[in-house]
This record gives structure tokens, sequence and C-alpha cells, in this order.
């Protein structure tokens, strides 16, 4: 790409993400009209798939100069042939993309801005599709059907769920999953796998429903054994890294705790004699579902010492995270730590700051950065607005997961 391209291209951006809902929703008609066709590739529901692709915007805009950025979009590339993304699909995405930020633009839409950006979508729909086929010549399946083998309800909320993929399933232990049941028709959403990997090839989710949630409501309320569901290529940057002998510190919320299990898991496998520490936090007692796994690794892993942290009851739940702050702050020796973390968005950037405070080494603080939900609901209604409070960016990570409550 042409170096003075990225100024050119984050002008424009700026401009037309002040009207990010606006833009969003005219490119979606501006696709549908001219391709009729393709609105059957969608969901019913376009919100969440609107949030996703400005957030994916977001990220290429914000990371022209990145080496990684052609990693990002290859991998972007084969997790979209879960959508059955093909060469035409690129090109009207790309059509209708110039149209929605000429249409949103106003001004700042230039001869010059639409070179830039036709030249630059071609940049990132050529990586996209080079991920794609690379995938194709790995042998690796657009997704993989996986027999639900296993449904257990704890409580209303949460719900453990046995997959077994009917072909070979690589992963590694930490990652997440994109998840698709016929239940609710072209939508996948993101959810940690629970273990390392195993002999008899299963796999384990952790589903918490979230109240009016569409998938989380159809896993844990619907699907029955015996059914089939459909897995994406596993994704994720919450892996183990840490040299053989050298500390490490688990911090789980919620059903954060899945990828600290399969991560914990492979460790006391590979390596029973590590030193580390484990927080296991839940909004109250009854929430606290890993507790009995946790007991389990620190009789298999003896330098493992384990806190549980809950709020007290009848408190708000907020007094976990205060509980675990405290915890964190009378722990030692956070520089020679590498820190696993995981748990719902906000629950992240309090910690890892709180974290970076106490000396730990902000670039091992190891987490998936996960992206906003509902974000066209909050955003300033007029340009005025805009001036006195704009909003953050919101940033994207291929590596994401959907927030989880807890």
């Amino acid at each position: 790409m042409d170096a003075q391209l990225p100024p050119l291209l984050r002008s424009t951006f700026a401009v037309v993400e002040r009207r990010a809902e606006h833009a969003v929703a005219f490119f979606y008609s501006h696709l549908f009209w001219h391709n009729p066709g393709m609105r059957a590739l969608f969901p019913e529901n376009l919100r969440p798939q609107r949030d996703r692709l400005f957030a994916a915007l977001t990220h290429v805009v914000t990371h022209l100069e990145d080496p990684d950025l052609t990693g990002y979009l290859g991998r972007l590339g084969r997790d979209h042939r879960k959508f059955l993304a093909t060469p035409a699909l690129y090109a009207a995405v790309g059509t209708s993309l110039l149209a929605a930020f000429a249409h949103t633009a106003g001004a700042a839409w230039t001869i010059e801005a639409e070179k830039a950006w036709a030249e630059a979508y071609a940049v990132v729909a050529e990586a996209m599709r080079a991920g794609a086929e690379e995938s194709v010549r790995e042998g690796q399946p657009a997704w993989w059907d996986a027999d639900v083998v296993g449904h257990e309800r704890y409580g209303d909320d949460l719900t453990l769920i046995t997959l077994r993929p009917r072909r070979p399933y690589p992963y590694l232990p930490g990652q997440y999953v994109s998840v698709s049941t016929l239940h609710v028709a072209r939508v996948w959403r993101t959810y940690s796998l629970a273990n390392a990997p195993r002999a008899d090839g299963t796999v384990e989710l952790h589903v918490s429903r979230v109240e009016g949630g569409l998938m989380s409501t159809a896993l844990t309320e619907r699907l029955r054994v015996g059914e089939t569901v459909r897995l994406s290529t596993p994704g994720g940057g919450l892996t183990a890294r840490t040299p053989p002998g050298k500390p490490r510190t688990y911090i789980a919320a919620g059903t954060g705790w899945a990828p600290v299990r399969a991560l914990l898991e492979e460790a006391a496998a590979d390596e029973p004699e590590l030193e580390g520490r484990l927080f296991l936090v839940a909004r109250a007692k009854e929430y606290l579902y890993g507790r009995a796994d946790a007991e389990r690794f620190r009789e298999r892993i003896p330098g493992l010492h384990v806190t549980f942290i809950t709020a007290a009851p009848r408190r708000p739940r907020d007094q976990a995270t205060e509980r675990l702050v405290q915890a964190l702050r009378a722990s030692v020796n956070w520089p020679a730590h590498d820190v696993y973390l995981a748990g719902p968005p906000g629950f992240l950037a309090e910690v890892a700051e709180e974290l970076e405070e106490l000396g730990a080494d902000p670039a091992r603080v190891f987490h998936d950065r996960l992206p906003a939900v509902g974000r066209f609901t909050t955003r300033p209604g007029s340009r005025a607005e805009w001036l006195i409070e704009p909003p953050p960016l919101h940033w994207h990570d291929p590596e994401a997961r959907a927030p989880r409550a807890y």
C-alpha cells in the first residue's frame, strides 16, 4: 500500500466514524438492494453483524502500518469461510462499502479519497482471499460438524456442553471457537474451549445465558443431546507461552474459567511442578461453578496457590472485583509473573490496569481483547455532542470473544 494513503484513509474514516450507524445501515441497504440473493447469507438480526463490520474497519484503519495486518486479514479470511464468502461477495461488499462512505463522508469524499479506499479495499480483500485459499489447501473445512454428547445445566444461567466433532479438530488450550446451530439460523457466537485436547476428541463449552441473547438462550434451553452444531476454525491469543520453570498467575471471572481451565489442564499434564497462582472470581458463591475443578488442579499441581473470591451475600456483584483487587495487592513479585486473564470486558480492563500498577509487565498480561456490544446505542446524537464527549474507538481483535456475564 502506498505510504501516502494511511493519513488520507484515517482522515476520511474519522468523518465516517461520526455517523457510523448511518454508514453501516446504508452499506447493508445498498448491498442487499443490488444483490438480493446475498441477503440469505446474513442473519435476520443484523445489529451484531453491523457492530463487527465497523469494528473490523476500525482495526484495519488503526493498524495500517502494522506488519501483522496481513496476517490479521488472512486469519479473518479463514474465518469468513464459515459465512460462505465468495469472490462475488468480496466484490459486492467493496462496491457497497465505497458507496456508503461516499454517502456518509460528505465533502471529505474526494476523488483522491475514493481512489485511496478502492486501493485499500483491494489489498484487504486480496489478503482475506489468500488466507481462505491457504486454509483450503491445508484441507481445513469451512466448519466442523459436531454432535452434542453432553448438556448439563447449572442453575438457570449456565450450561456445560460437550461436543464430539465428526473429524479431527485441531486447537490449542485457551482458544475459542465460533458456534452455530439450526435453532438460530446463520448466527455465529464465540465461546471458549474449556479443555485441553482429549483422547476421545470431545470438547467442552461453558455457555452463560445472556438475557435476550439468541444464541446463548438456544444453547442453554433448546439444544439437546444428539443434535449437531457447527464449529468454526479455532482462534484466540490466550494460549500458553510461559517458559518451563517460570512463575505464572491465572485470573478468571465467570465463564472466563473456561479458557483458564483448559490452560491448567494442559499444565497439569505437561508441567505439574510449576509455581503459580489462581484467582477464581464469581459474583456470588452459587456462581462459583469451577471450584471443584480448581481444587482438583491444586491437588495435581502442588505449587499452585488457589484463591476463591466472591461478593458477600446480598452485596453488589462489583464487590467481587474489589475483593480481587485487594487480593492482587497482597500478592508479590508481579514483575516475574506471566498473567493469564479471562472474563468480561470491563473486568479485563480494570484488572489489567491494576496489574500494571502493581508492576506486572503489560506485554506479559495475556488476554483476548473483546469487541464492544451494542456500540450504536450510546453514540452521540449530534456533532456538538461528539465534540463535547467523543466516544472511544471500539478496538477489534481477530482473536476476540464475545463478552460474558459473571
